[in-house]
């Protein structure tokens, strides 16, 4: 079989990574190749012994079967299986769950579980806990746990619901830019528009996304359909061959709504969505891949599993707080065809302001709690932008009303196009995103990043090193809850290595080891810290400016380890340290630290 080279770069380190990892995720960008590699992994590694491949869907399963069949004996489970596992074949497959005993006493034979859309992995749910707890208890010895995904996060505010209690480490296998190098993808191409009659902001979203209910009519109420629809005909005279997109929407009444528009306009279109028959779903997408069906509208089907690399054009119509549904429905688009050059994103949901392109988002096994929330705030990413310190851009909104009364309201960056007039409508009647919305009328990361490095430096010159620095163990033992947190981010910065990483593994690897010093540190000397509600980075920030909630010796203590440490390491040294650091905070206040810590990487 002829391997791609991000996959024969992970067949050549795969048996490092089993030697050093008992749970991974193997993250690759949707459309590179994981199944390939997948059937390619059990060929060489795991010939003649027992493998468990459990996926939420039945698409999947499919193609998973397809694939494996070739040369495995598979087995998919149903409900009603039971008795003893593996009695005349090697692999099995299921998206079902409930048949407890067959699949406990698979995981008991197992020599590899792997889980597909592994993001789908529940630490805290029914089915998933008990896969889990059943590995870890009565798993084979030598076994392994594998995850397969795009998108190695949970959107969840459940701490007990995040993906480094069920994986140890994220194995990075291929980036999007580097697929879109090699030709395997495409490069994603965007068409953002600010639908400024789309009302958000009284929509309750502390379930951690925008409620269905409440989404789907302010949806029909606003324009976002006009503007999808128009950017879409507008698009479709531009790709280069025959335009085939993909619709994502909330519901079934948006969708409804949505595929009634495109009609109107005698372009062939169908709804899919979770209840369309598989027979039905299967011969439609059918349809859709080889052209008969131009444009495909979904509601919570096509985001994962469904493969069409003649998808040209993606539309997006669900405004959403999750990166995960924003990476997974945006990559289906970039699988590369003959004579596809590239694939043009349209989203009217806010959602690329959100949270920036796809070939950019970043993933952690872990976050913090309603850590989505600050995607609240639709122009998250631009602001970012804004702030960079090292690379600051601008980005520009048309207010320029064409000739049906609405606004054009494309977002386009500032100084990309000729006397910045806007790509879309020709014209300049542009505003800055950043200055009308005040999008730094809070302490981020870059202002505290700002304040950390001109800072620390100053205070530390001033002060007497010999008194601060004796009192550390008095510091800790009266420090408050606060503090302590405060304290654990000063301690990382001294602790946490600032060497170069070639993976976010080994940025991890080197974050928790840190991590577990500092945790080592407290219990011996019988601190505690109690878990928080939120990890705010003003208390950083109030612990450099001596405020209200750090007091001075605490303040100063914590100043005079981050000082020497400057002193001590070269700039990029002490940049990775600070981002490091901060995590490494944030970790510690989100889970706290006790005696009682039972953590993959330290157990008190």
């Amino acid at each position: 079989m002829h391997l791609r080279n991000w996959q024969q770069k992970i067949i050549d380190e795969f048996p490092l990574i089993l030697s050093q990892y008992q749970k991974f995720i193997l993250k690759a960008p949707t459309g590179a190749g994981k199944t390939i590699l997948t059937s390619e992994i059990i060929e060489r590694f795991y010939k003649d012994k027992k493998i468990i491949v459990l996926c939420h869907r039945l698409v999947l399963l499919e193609q998973l079967e397809a694939t494996l069949s070739k040369k495995h004996n598979v087995k998919k489970l149903v409900a009603a299986d039971a008795g003893r596992a593996f009695e005349d074949y090697d692999i099995l497959l299921s998206t079902n769950m409930r048949a407890k005993e067959m699949l406990a006493d698979a995981i008991s034979k197992a020599d590899l579980v792997i889980v597909d859309e592994a993001h789908r992995v529940s630490p805290n749910g029914v089915a998933y806990k008990r896969i889990i707890d059943n590995f870890n208890t009565c798993g084979k010895d030598g076994a392994h746990f594998m995850g397969l995904t795009a998108s190695p996060e949970r959107n969840t505010n459940d701490q007990r619901d995040q993906l480094n209690l069920a994986f140890d480490a994220i194995i990075d296998c291929a980036n999007i830019n580097d697929l879109i190098e090699e030709g395997v993808l495409v490069q994603p191409r965007y068409r953002a528009h600010f639908v400024h009659d789309l009302e958000l902001n009284n929509i309750d979203t502390s379930s951690g996304d925008f409620p269905v209910t409440k989404l789907a009519p302010a949806i029909i109420k606003s324009s976002m359909i006009d503007y999808a629809t128009w950017s879409y005909n507008e698009e479709r005279e531009r790709v280069s061959g025959k335009p085939i997109s993909a619709w994502f929407c909330s519901d079934v009444s948006v969708a409804n709504s949505t595929l009634e528009r495109i009609q109107s306009f005698g372009i062939n279109a169908a709804l899919i969505t979770a209840g369309t028959p598989i027979k039905e779903r299967m011969q439609l997408l059918s349809q859709h891949e080889n052209g008969e069906i131009e444009a495909m509208v979904s509601v919570g089907v096509l985001a994962e599993g469904w493969d069409n690399p003649h998808c040209n054009i993606i539309v997006h119509l669900r405004p959403t707080l999750s990166k995960v549904l924003w990476g997974q429905s945006v990559g289906r688009g970039l699988r590369s065809a003959p004579g596809k050059t590239s694939c043009v994103i349209i989203d009217v949901s806010s959602n690329w302001s959100t949270f920036g392109p796809v070939e950019k988002l970043k993933w952690n096994l872990w976050s913090n709690r309603r850590s989505n929330m600050k995607f609240s705030n639709r122009f998250n990413w631009i602001g970012q932008q804004h702030d960079d310190e090292d690379n600051s851009e601008t980005y520009l909104l048309c207010k320029n009303e064409l000739e049906n009364k609405r606004r054009c309201s494309h977002i386009y960056k500032k100084d990309a196009y000729e006397n910045d007039t806007c790509p879309v409508c020709n014209t300049y009647a542009a505003t800055d995103i950043y200055k009308e919305l005040k999008l730094d009328s809070t302490l981020n990361e870059n202002g505290l990043h700002q304040l950390f490095f001109t800072r620390i430096p100053k205070v530390y010159e001033e002060m007497n090193l010999s008194i601060w620095e004796s009192l550390g163990s008095t510091a800790w033992k009266t420090a408050t809850d606060q503090e302590r947190v405060f304290l654990s981010f000063c301690m990382a910065f001294s602790e946490v290595s600032g060497d170069e990483t070639d993976s976010e593994t080994d940025y991890w690897e080197q974050a928790l080891a840190a991590e577990a010093r500092i945790r080592a540190y407290i219990v011996k000397n019988k601190f505690k810290i109690k878990k928080q509600e939120d990890f705010d980075l003003n208390l950083i920030a109030d612990g450099m400016l001596e405020g209200k909630r750090i007091r001075t010796l605490q303040a100063h203590y914590g100043i005079s380890l981050c000082g020497t440490t400057l002193s001590t390491h070269s700039p990029r040294e002490n940049e990775r340290k600070y981002q490091k650091s901060i995590k490494i905070a944030e970790r510690i206040a989100m889970l706290g630290c006790s005696s009682q810590d039972n953590l993959p990487y330290f157990k008190a």
